[in-house]
């Protein structure tokens, strides 16, 4: 194994994860699992996973997406519909803590190498699956990527402006939501394992997942009688004014008062006293049932000021606002590179890259070492010497076998 990987003391060091995860949603939670100390083997198929295969090894829109997702792993190239590499993966399963996959449902029981199949060979395994809509009800078989279960979610039907279409949301939410909770879902069933001995099988649905994240605009939902749909910048009940964002000389400023408080340091700093007097902005009710023209009258003001002179005189009065950064200005965040969230690093096969860390923190533990993602099948042979214990020769034999497929 790579002895650069080993990272004493953090919560999952000595964990054996097998990785069979694609895209997003699967290698996020094992990334977070690696950080923490795990030791992950990324299995792929025959020329790579999927996002490996979307970019041509150099620099694109693939590069920054893999590199940051699969660091800290290790790799081997498995064609699991291939008898030698069956047995290598079998084989694995033996040493394993956690297998897991965002397959289609019933994918792996198809290969024959589904949960019961491996938690036979491995009672203490623990089997994670993720997929977008569960193993069972009717969506169960339906393709699922973050787009897709956005739009069946209401993610997209929610996002947008009241007279426009719908828009989907900016990042992969359904993805990563599904990833953050997946490792939750394993890190449980763990302790589970922990205090009874006995494994188990977790699964995560992407569209169960997102679905808490709608508290807002659900809230509206039920409140207004199912009229809310897209609100813009607006809070998602459309009950809470002001809460958009507001036009600058260079740019726009996020304004948010969720109470009086907020609403009375937002009064101060733009000395709108006579404002705040009227009758129809007196209340959190009356400012919410007024917001258009409390925005406008709101933006007529924000107009005269730059972003950050703006963003500075809020802050100054406690009165809770945000510059609307670009990816640039988010990737170059000071705040992200001092607290060692983001890092510049030399890919070796990507070069000079910007890189994020896990946003789980071990306070008293010493952080795992940053190992960047490696290429195709790089670690092979030191997983068959190093875990599965064979010998340089017959690993040899194995490899030989295996590269056929691969």
């Amino acid at each position: 194994m790579t002895a650069a990987l080993a990272t004493p003391a953090l919560p999952f060091t000595g964990m054996v994860v097998l990785d069979l995860t694609q895209i997003y949603n699967g290698p996020y939670a094992t990334f977070l699992m690696a950080r923490a100390g795990a030791t992950v083997i990324k299995i792929e198929p025959p020329g790579g996973e999927h996002l490996r295969k979307r970019g041509d090894g150099l620099r694109d829109a693939v590069t920054v997406p893999f590199a940051m997702l699969n660091a800290n792993k290790q790799s081997i190239c498995l064609d699991l519909r291939h008898p030698p590499a069956r047995d290598v993966f079998l084989s694995l399963v033996d040493k394993a803590d956690v297998v897991i996959e965002n397959y289609t449902p019933a994918v792996m029981d198809k290969l024959g190498l589904g949960a019961s199949v491996l938690r036979g060979r491995n009672p203490r395994l623990i089997y994670a699956a993720s997929s977008g809509y569960g193993s069972t009800g009717p969506y169960s078989d339906y393709p699922a990527m973050d787009l897709a279960v956005q739009a069946m979610a209401g993610v997209i039907g929610i996002t947008g402006f009241a007279d426009g279409p719908p828009v989907k949301a900016g990042p992969a939410v359904c993805d990563f939501m599904a990833g953050v909770h997946l490792y939750g879902a394993v890190a449980t069933a763990l302790l589970h394992r922990e205090r009874t001995g006995q494994g188990g099988c977790v699964e995560v649905s992407m569209m169960e997942a997102i679905y808490a994240s709608l508290a807002s605009n659900l809230g509206g939902h039920a409140a207004r009688d199912r009229g809310v749909k897209r609100t813009g910048n607006h809070h998602g009940g459309m009950a809470l004014a002001p809460y958009n964002v507001y036009p600058v000389a260079d740019g726009y400023v996020a304004i948010i008062t969720s109470n009086d408080k907020h609403w009375g340091a937002l009064v101060q700093a733009l000395g709108i006293e006579a404002l705040a007097a009227r009758p129809e902005f007196a209340t959190r009710e009356q400012r919410a049932a007024n917001m258009t023209a409390l925005d406008d009258a709101i933006g007529a003001i924000t107009r005269g000021y730059t972003r950050d002179v703006l963003v500075a005189h809020l802050r100054a009065h406690r009165a809770p606002c945000a510059p609307v950064q670009e990816l640039d200005d988010v990737v170059n965040d000071p705040h992200l590179h001092a607290r060692g969230a983001l890092r510049h690093i030399d890919h070796p096969a990507f070069g000079p890259i910007v890189v994020p860390e896990s946003p789980l923190r071990f306070a008293d533990l010493p952080a795992a070492p940053y190992a960047p993602s490696v290429p195709l099948h790089h670690d092979a042979r030191d997983i068959l010497t190093g875990l599965l214990g064979m010998s340089p020769a017959h690993a040899d034999e194995v490899l030989s076998e295996l590269a056929s497929r691969t």
